[in-house]
Formats: C-alpha cells, sequence, structure tokens
C-alpha cells in the first residue's frame, strides 16, 4: 500500500499539550485505502457531531473537535476522561474528489470518507488478441 495520507504528527499515540487555553488532544486514527476511496478512522470519545468541525483545505484534512466539561456539579475523586479540543491534521498526497466527501460521527469514532478522483482510480485495460 503506498502511502496517501501523510501524518504531520510523529505519533502513534493519543497525546495531550497543555495551551493556556486548555488541552489539546492529538486523537489516534486508521487509515485504510480501497481502489476507490480513502477511509480514515479517528477516535473522538465525548465529541457532539455539533462540536466537530471536519475541513478539507489545500490537500488538507483537517479535523478538530471540543469535548464539553461534564459532571460540573460533582466532585471527582478521579478522573481520566480529557475535556479539551481534539486536533488531527493530514497532507492527502493523492487526488480526492472534494465534493463527495462525507463524514460521519458512530460511538465516539469519527469515519471520513475521501472519494478518489476517477483519473487516479485503478482501472482494467482489455488486452486484445492479435
Amino acid at each position: 500500500m503506498s502511502e496517501m495520507v501523510k501524518k504531520d504528527t510523529g505519533t502513534e499515540l493519543a497525546t495531550a499539550e497543555r495551551t493556556r487555553t486548555g488541552t489539546t488532544y492529538t486523537p489516534r486514527f486508521d487509515i485504510v485505502e480501497t481502489d476507490e476511496e480513502l477511509i480514515l478512522y479517528g477516535d473522538l470519545p465525548g465529541v457532539a457531531p455539533e462540536n466537530l468541525d471536519v475541513r478539507f483545505e489545500n490537500d488538507r484534512l483537517i479535523v478538530h473537535g471540543k469535548v464539553e466539561p461534564r459532571h460540573q456539579d460533582h466532585e471527582f475523586v478521579y478522573g481520566e476522561y480529557g475535556i479539551g479540543d481534539y486536533y488531527r491534521d493530514f497532507q492527502v498526497l493523492e487526488e480526492v474528489d472534494p465534493d463527495h466527501i462525507t463524514a460521519e460521527l458512530k460511538n465516539g469514532v469519527l469515519h471520513v470518507h475521501l472519494p478518489k478522483s476517477e483519473a487516479v482510480k485503478p482501472r482494467r485495460i482489455e488486452v486484445k488478441p492479435r
């Protein structure tokens, strides 16, 4: 499989970076390539669809989500569940059809479908007898 999407982060694990405005997490993604499309699956636990922004611009797929604080009226004994922003940025090295990109969020997993343009899809070449 050729590398059609270049990861801009050098990490394979979700990481957290503390900033002045809160915490930004780098979510983990799986990328699958078929003849027809690239499919990205990203872990975004706690992100509601209305708090998710997925963009494709200048050959870059940008995913930005926000997890709102929960249980503010309770005192935590212990907490590991992240509150803050999720951000991931991919450079797409394959020609895709930007008008037909789709995204859906299922059980905390983002599915982004990047259909390949007709020009780069594999095609069978007919071999004629002589």
